[in-house]
């Protein structure tokens, strides 16, 4: 048996990996699993580790990470797979799968295909409803849906939170939120621009001090500043597809281009090409001369609020 697991969402992939590695060693033992980084590996390694029979075992369960990171593996990975014997189960983990190869198609249809994709921040949000009251805690929706707001879209980092938090109080509210948590700063700036857009200049200094306060250096806002703007004009090119559909072709998280679309329908593309112009001015200016940084992006925001 191959199988393949893919996919962004690492929280479920990991969940599943350790579940069927799991069941595999309670049943052959230790000796009878494998696991190979095919980024470190050479073909030959991992050549032998898949023909191989088992040692001390029925069968084998070889585990094999990121093998389209060797040359070799990519070349002759058909003959190769072929040759598996009936006593070897092999797993192999490419958490990044570019489509168009000829490498996915084979292990799409060759293999029992795996795909775990990043949750949407309302699924997300019920997700940590549910778990909470697994285990015998308590978090609103609209909580939940502020802690994925805070931290980011990331399942594995609102769970560890997730965790922290109803170690520290079962009834989970924003007050213990804001306590135990830290905003993450790619959030935060979406929040400044937020701000900027709907022209609220106070709002958005503050947060530009929020983020300064977290030690976060103005060239990391700039970088951050960027991306953002990328995102915008990616969605703005894209007229009216769908958020699924622009993530999709642009390779963006879901959860980001919805998240940004409200922002993109203030705004027309010759005022975006003035947005990017100006935040390149700063960069290139800082790079040359002295330049206040702190002095320069905060009168950035307040051109942008007003």
């Amino acid at each position: 048996m191959i199988r393949t697991f893919t996919g962004e969402n690492s929280f479920e992939l990991q969940r599943e990996l350790r579940a069927v590695t799991d069941a595999f060693v309670a049943e052959q033992g230790d000796l009878a699993l494998e696991r190979i980084d095919g980024q470190e590996a050479s073909f030959d390694r991992i050549q032998e580790a898949v023909t191989s029979l088992p040692f001390l075992a029925s069968k084998k369960l070889v585990l094999l990470r990121a093998p389209s990171a060797n040359k070799q593996f990519v070349e002759k990975f058909e003959s190769l797979l072929a040759d598996i014997p009936e006593t070897t189960d092999l797993i192999i983990v490419e958490p990044k799968l570019d489509k168009r190869l000829s490498y996915y198609k084979f292990l799409k249809k060759q293999t029992d295909f795996y795909d775990f994709p990043p949750m949407d921040a309302n699924s997300l949000s019920r997700w940590l409803v549910d778990t909470a009251k697994q285990q015998g805690g308590l978090i609103s929706v609209s909580d939940a849906h502020y802690l994925v707001e805070r931290v980011g879209a990331s399942q594995q980092l609102v769970s560890s939170d997730l965790e922290k938090l109803l170690l520290y109080d079962a009834n989970v509210t924003r007050k213990t939120i804001d306590l135990l948590t830290e905003a993450t700063p790619q959030s935060t700036i979406f929040q400044l621009l937020e701000s900027a857009f709907a022209g609220n200049d106070k709002r958005a200094l503050e947060l530009y001090a929020e983020q300064r306060a977290l030690k976060v250096e103005p060239q990391q806002i700039i970088a951050m500043l960027a991306w953002q703007l990328h995102v915008l004009a990616i969605i703005k090119a894209a007229g009216d597809r769908s958020a699924d559909v622009v993530a999709k072709e642009a390779k963006l998280n879901p959860y980001v281009v919805r998240k940004s679309q409200g922002i993109a329908r203030k705004i027309t593309i010759a005022e975006l090409k003035t947005l990017v112009s100006d935040l390149l001015t700063i960069d290139a200016r800082s790079k040359r001369t002295a330049l206040d940084l702190d002095e320069a992006l905060q009168h950035y925001l307040l051109k942008l609020a007003n």
